[in-house]
C-alpha cells in the first residue's frame, strides 16, 4: 500500500489513540506518536506492531512543553495533519482537580495551534466529546443541539477547545478542522493486543466492569439508581472503539482531500442507541457468562442523566457508521481483560 503521508497522533498510546494508530496504518498512513505516558503504557506500541506488523515512531513528549514540541516538529517537518487526543479525560477527577485539567487540556492545544502553521501543517482532527452538550433538553443529540453549560471542568475544557479552534479558523483561512464529538467508547481490538488500560482505579465504566468481573475490584459501584430513566441508572451511547478509530481515518481523508468548503466541521460519533449502566452489566453477564457484583452508590458529581447521538451527519458526510454489536464489544473488552490477567500471572 502506498504511503499516504505522516499523521501526528498526540496521546497515541492512549485508549482511543492506539486504536486509531492501527487504523491509520491499515489505511496506508504513517502515524507518528507522541505521548507523555501519564495515563498509558509504552507496551501499547508493541501491541500496535503485533496487529499491523509496523512499529510507529514514538517520542515521550508532553504537549504542554512548547520547546519539546517545537523540536519534535523540526525533526518531523513532513507531517500532513494532526489528530489531537492528548488530554485528561475523567469527569469526576476534573471536579476534584480542575486546574490540572485546564492546564493540560487547554495549553497543549494552544501549543499545537501555535506551532502547526510554523511548520506548514494546516489540518487538525480534534478529539471532542458529547459532554459539550451538557444535559440536552431534546434527545437524540444532533450537531445543532445547543451547547449547554458544562457540568464539569472536563466538559468546560472541551467547550473551550472547540471555541479556540473556531477562533483559529477565523484568523487562519488555511486551517482545516474537524471536531469529533464522541459518545462513550468501549471495548478492545478483537485481537486483544490493545485495549483500555487506565493507570490506577478506572474512571470509565467498562474497565471497572471487567476488573470487577475478574475479581480485581470487589464491587462495581453504580452511581445512582434514582435518575429519570427506565431503570434509574444513567444512559449513554456506547460505541465500539475500533468503529470510533475508523471515523478518525475518515476525518483525516476529509481534511486532506479538502472535501468540505467549510474551515471547521463537527460530527457526532455514536451508535444512536441509549443504553443504561444496569443494561451494560446485564448484557456483559449474558455475553461472557461472568457475574459482575455491584452495589448502588450515591450520584456522582458532574454526571449527566442521559445522552445519546444522532450520528446521521457522520454517516452521510464521512461515509462512516458504527457497525459492531454491543455484545461483541463487551466480549472484546473481556477478552482483553483475560489477556491482561494471563500476562500478569506470567510476570
Amino acid at each position: 500500500m502506498a504511503n499516504k503521508g505522516k499523521i501526528l497522533v498526540t496521546g497515541g498510546t492512549g485508549y482511543i489513540g492506539s486504536h486509531t494508530v492501527v487504523e491509520l496504518f491499515n489505511a496506508g498512513y504513517e502515524p507518528v506518536v507522541i505521548d507523555n505516558l501519564s495515563n498509558s503504557n509504552i507496551g501499547v506500541i508493541d501491541g500496535i506492531k503485533a496487529i499491523t506488523g509496523s512499529l510507529p515512531v514514538f517520542e515521550n513528549i508532553d504537549c504542554k512543553d512548547y520547546n519539546s514540541l517545537e523540536r519534535f516538529f523540526e525533526k518531523h517537518s513532513d507531517i500532513k495533519a494532526v489528530i489531537h487526543f492528548a488530554a485528561s479525560k475523567a469527569v469526576g477527577e476534573s471536579v476534584e482537580q480542575p486546574l490540572v485539567y485546564y492546564r493540560n487540556n487547554i495549553v497543549s492545544l494552544i501549543n499545537l495551534l501555535q506551532l502547526m502553521p510554523k511548520f506548514g501543517i494546516n489540518n487538525i482532527v480534534f478529539s471532542s466529546s458529547c459532554t459539550v452538550y451538557g444535559q440536552p433538553e431534546i434527545l437524540p443529540v444532533t450537531e445543532q443541539s445547543p451547547i449547554q453549560p458544562a457540568t464539569s471542568p472536563y466538559g468546560s475544557t472541551k467547550q473551550m477547545s472547540e471555541t479556540i479552534l473556531r477562533d483559529a479558523t477565523v484568523a487562519d483561512k488555511n486551517l482545516s478542522v474537524v471536531l469529533l464529538r464522541y459518545f462513550n467508547p468501549i471495548g478492545a481490538h478483537p485481537s486483544a493486543e490493545i485495549g483500555e488500560l487506565p493507570n490506577g482505579v478506572p474512571n470509565n465504566l467498562l474497565p471497572y466492569v471487567t476488573q470487577t468481573a475478574a475479581g480485581i475490584r470487589k464491587m462495581l459501584r453504580v452511581f445512582g439508581d434514582d435518575y429519570n430513566t427506565p431503570d434509574g441508572s444513567c444512559i449513554r451511547d456506547y460505541i465500539n472503539v475500533v468503529d470510533l478509530a475508523k471515523a478518525h481515518v475518515c476525518a483525516i481523508n476529509r481534511v486532506l482531500e479538502k472535501k468540505s468548503k467549510k474551515n471547521i466541521e463537527v460530527f457526532n460519533l455514536g451508535t444512536g442507541n441509549g443504553v443504561s449502566v444496569l443494561e451494560i452489566i446485564n448484557t456483559f453477564e449474558k455475553a461472557t457468562g461472568v457475574k459482575v457484583p455491584y452495589e448502588i452508590a450515591p450520584r456522582r458529581a458532574g454526571d449527566i442523566e442521559q445522552v445519546w447521538a444522532d450520528a446521521s451527519l457522520a454517516n452521510k458526510e464521512l461515509g462512516w457508521k458504527a457497525e459492531e454489536t454491543l455484545e461483541n464489544t463487551l466480549k472484546s473488552a473481556w477478552k482483553w481483560q483475560e489477556k491482561l490477567m494471563a500476562k500478569n500471572k506470567e510476570e
